[in-house]
């Protein structure tokens, strides 16, 4: 499968930051394509298994995905697998690392589309290659966290 994998450093703890990344319902703070997120089945914030459900926008295309939290060490990782209906379409995860000035935030993609939903994927995100849109979404999620957590 395709990956990213993306860094940047951040004027935050790895603590501050992994709570920003893992508060998924503020997703939409950060990133250009994701609009909003909410946590579902009773999950009421990050834990290992907690299901959420995003909603997504590029231009005039909209769509809603499943997330299911795979990895939740605070200041460390965070991480989820994101389908929509029966179909993998990725896995996502954050790494923290503490530096003099904050922390390194790694933001990580692997792709984990079939054959069929690759194939779809253009006619429901609008874009035909998902690994170079998602370099440069990656790149500024991790730009508007950086914008957020500067210390004046």
């Amino acid at each position: 499968p395709e990956t990213l994998r993306i860094q940047r450093s951040i004027g935050a703890t790895p603590e501050e930051a992994w709570a920003l990344i893992a508060d998924i319902t503020r997703m939409g703070d950060w990133s250009p394509e994701t609009t909003s997120a909410a946590w579902r089945g009773g999950a009421t914030g990050p834990a290992p298994r907690a299901r959420f459900r995003g909603t997504n926008q590029m231009g005039s295309k909209k769509w809603r995905s499943n997330g299911t939290v795979t990895a939740c060490e605070p200041g460390r990782r965070f991480a989820f697998h994101v389908s929509i209906g029966p179909f993998s379409v990725a896995d996502w995860a954050y790494e923290f690392e503490k530096t003099e000035e904050g922390c390194v935030v790694t933001e990580l993609w692997e792709d984990r589309r079939g054959a069929l939903v690759t194939w779809l994927s253009p006619f429901i995100t609008g874009t035909k290659d998902r690994a170079r849109r998602n370099e440069q979404t990656m790149t500024v999620t991790l730009d508007r966290l950086a914008a957020y957590t500067q210390k004046p």
